[in-house]
């Protein structure tokens, strides 16, 4: 018996299980963290976070090996477009390998950013660490999936496991608060992708995303104008997958819980805003390959729109803000803004500059927030931009890297933030959209004021001289120097030499 299921699982993993290893180790990991959790003593609590970063480093080393099986595959036949199986639900290209690792390095930078701060915090439950992995599960579903139900139940994994780290919060009230506005985002967007996947199961009888895309082709080919995706029951069904991911990514006029969201807990804000904003990007983008592709010329206005609000509303607000982090959140809506306009474009040249700016961001996002998770005290409310006064004289370290990500968020040379900005206002102009261009440029150039502010008041010198010496100075753990290490890196190293960076934005979007 036990001979024949060992073969079974051997089978299962050696053919159409290989697919999704990564995922499985992941939740391996996170189960195994749960197991030992009860056994470790307040000071063995560590051992949680260095089984969770081992999970991810499987994880990832399964990437590599897939990747591999997937450039042999494609030398063998160049037609193929990955690795796809489980009855053509699951789909390893280059696209997913490039989002997998990104949502493998934000998992494991939050990791090492939250060890220090779980202990400050008192909390020492390993839960916190196997829900990141949970999540990131849910992630890499949600991109690797070509059908309907391995995408939402991606979706529902990851908003499932977010939902429940919510609860690692500053007090009871913020609890509530924040638990209640994600419950409210995540049930938005799952209503809203169900109905609009529904809707097309309607109309094509499957839930395949391929098919659906082949035979919108076909109808193409054969005269229909924009594959009949302009009638009312597809138009309704295109609407509702739009709106569900915009309540993911942030976008105006579907960013009302962002702002409240992000005061939870700086690492737990700071892997929602990164990780899975990042996320809903990369559903859309998947669902944009499928489906939009084919009624871009009449969606063209809807991404305009969406992104004007997103950066107008989200630079208005967040020059009205004195918490930084409702700041950063606000500063991310009009993040996800810039993003979109790489959509209205509709080039190679934009789509390149989308992934570029999704991999830069979620580095630059994180090292913002993990200066934050340095200065949180126990049972600290977020910080307020005067909290800041003085951070040069407490620890110089972390006013200069906190300068780098400010400038990284604003766009402002040589960091990788301008690079980002500059390559979608280059395949806005090229498309070619100049006015969009230009709104975008002054759009940026208002961010670089509220950014502004958050570096003024770090570089400012207190109202009293003895307000630094009473505050305590500031210690920084050698995981967090490794995760604020690797951030500022990569928000350096992606605009100095941006070259390496856009060849694999490139290569991720099969270019």
């Amino acid at each position: 018996m036990i001979h024949t299921l060992i073969n079974v699982v051997r089978g299962f993993l050696s053919g159409d299980g290989a697919l999704i290893l990564p995922e499985m180790e992941l939740v391996l990991f996170g189960c195994g963290i749960l197991l030992i959790d009860r056994w470790l003593s307040a000071d063995e609590k560590h051992w949680n976070a260095l089984l969770a970063l081992a999970g991810t480093a499987f994880s990832g080393f399964t990437l590599y090996v897939q990747h591999g099986k997937m450039h042999l595959l494609r030398e063998a036949n160049p037609e193929l477009p990955g690795l796809l199986g489980l009855h053509q639900s699951v789909l390893v290209d280059t696209f997913f390998l490039f989002f997998a690792v990104l949502f493998l390095a934000a998992t494991a930078l939050i990791i090492l950013l939250s060890v220090r701060y779980l202990e400050t915090q008192k909390e020492g439950r390993g839960a916190f660490y196997a829900l990141l992995l949970f999540a990131c599960v849910g992630m890499m579903l949600m991109v690797s999936g070509v059908d309907a139900i391995v995408v939402l139940l991606g979706l529902e994994s990851m908003g499932l496991s977010c939902f429940l780290i919510t609860g690692f919060a500053r007090s009871a009230r913020s609890v509530s608060r924040a638990s209640r506005n994600y419950g409210f985002l995540w049930a938005s967007s799952s209503f809203a992708l169900v109905g609009g996947f529904l809707a097309l199961y309607t109309l094509y009888g499957t839930t395949n995303l391929g098919r659906i895309g082949a035979i919108l082709e076909t109808r193409l080919d054969s005269g229909v104008p924009l594959a009949g995706l302009t009638a009312r029951p597809a138009l309704i069904a295109l609407v509702l997958l739009a709106a569900g991911v915009f309540f993911l990514v942030d976008a105006g006029l579907f960013h009302w819980f962002a702002p409240d969201i992000c005061e939870l807990a700086p690492p737990i804000a700071a892997y929602l805003s990164a990780a899975a904003k990042a996320a809903g990007f990369a559903l859309l983008l998947r669902l944009f390959s499928f489906l939009f592709v084919f009624v871009h010329e009449k969606w063209i206005h809807v991404w305009g729109g969406a992104a004007i609000v997103s950066l107008l509303w989200g630079n208005i607000a967040a020059l009205r803000q004195r918490k930084v982090q409702r700041l950063l959140a606000y500063g991310s809506v009009a993040h996800a803004g810039f993003v979109l306009l790489g959509l209205v474009a509709g080039s190679e040249a934009g789509f390149s500059g989308m992934m570029y700016y999704l991999g830069v961001y979620v580095f630059m996002t994180i090292g913002a927030f993990g200066i934050l998770i340095v200065l949180e005290r126990r049972g600290g409310a977020g910080p307020e931009l005067v909290d800041l006064d003085g951070l040069y004289r407490r620890s110089p370290m972390a006013a200069v890297l906190l300068l780098v990500f400010m400038m990284a968020l604003a766009g402002i040379p040589p960091t990788a933030g301008f690079v980002a900005k500059y390559y979608i206002v280059k395949a806005l102009i090229a498309a070619p959209h100049p006015e969009l261009a230009a709104f975008a440029v002054v759009n940026a150039l208002a961010s670089v004021y509220y950014y502004g502010r958050v570096v003024a008041h770090a570089w400012k010198k207190p109202l009293s001289d003895a307000m630094p010496l009473e505050a305590p100075l500031l210690s920084i753990s050698r995981g967090q120097t490794v995760a604020l290490t690797a951030a500022v890196f990569v928000s350096l190293a992606a605009g100095l030499y941006p070259e390496p960076f856009l060849r694999i934005a490139r290569y991720a979007f099969g270019q």
